[in-house]
């Protein structure tokens, strides 16, 4: 009789009395240990597959050592750069004696049942405290895209959204002056625009005739009159 069983995040094809070395165990040795995460079992021609693992099986074995194993050169370059890096590493293994290999009647940890439900529990919570940020991000309000305007770049429309006047209508109320006053007192670099036409502009844009608007600046050069 055969198994193939996960020990220590390995897989191994185990028989009776065989000698196995794996990973580092926690336990001492001479310490008997059990594995219930056993994914085939071969008794002859009669073969148990599981889905993933086998319910009730279990391999049993005894830890007779813990040792090191033998060295690995781990060498590190980068071509043209000037870089290499060497090292050595020995793996931190025991060994084990298989002692039995059951088909059924082994109980399974609780452990595993808790890191099940553990999780869910997590994600139940996040999703409660995330909503309230979704709502927020679908409410809030956008103002219009002012650099339809002509002459209206990226740094005079920050300069006027700053100073409220985020929308259409709302720059068409204004006059030039008032406008001008702004971009010269901005430290956003646009004094040197001329905001003749804007309101203008605006007032088109914001009673949605923009057939109108496209010939009026078709007459413009840079927002001025051409």
């Amino acid at each position: 009789m055969y198994a193939i069983v996960e020990i220590a995040g390995q897989q191994f094809k185990v028989a009776k009395d065989q000698k196995v070395f794996v990973h580092r165990l926690s336990e001492e040795e001479g310490t008997s240990v059990s594995f219930d995460n056993v994914l085939l079992i071969g008794d002859g021609d009669n073969i148990t597959l599981g889905a993933p693992a086998i319910e009730g099986a279990q391999v049993g074995a005894k830890i007779t050592r813990h040792l090191k194993g033998d060295k690995v050169i781990v060498f590190k370059k980068k071509r043209r750069k000037g870089y290499q890096k060497k090292n050595g590493h020995r793996q931190y293994l025991s060994e084990i004696v298989i002692e039995s290999i059951l088909t059924s009647g082994a109980k399974k940890s609780a452990k595993k049942e808790e890191k099940v439900v553990t999780p869910k529990t997590e994600k139940k919570e996040a999703v409660k405290t995330e909503a309230p940020k979704a709502t927020k991000k679908a409410t809030a309000k956008k103002g219009d895209k002012l650099s339809l305007i002509e002459g209206v770049g990226p740094k005079a429309a920050e300069t006027l959204t700053e100073a409220g006047l985020d929308t259409f209508a709302k720059i068409a109320k204004s006059n030039p002056e008032a406008i001008k006053a702004l971009l010269d007192a901005s430290p956003n670099k646009v004094q040197h625009l001329d905001p003749g036409t804007w309101p203008q502009q605006a007032k088109l844009a914001a009673e949605g005739k923009m057939d109108e608007l496209k010939k009026l600046q078709d007459e413009l050069n840079g927002g001025k009159p051409a």
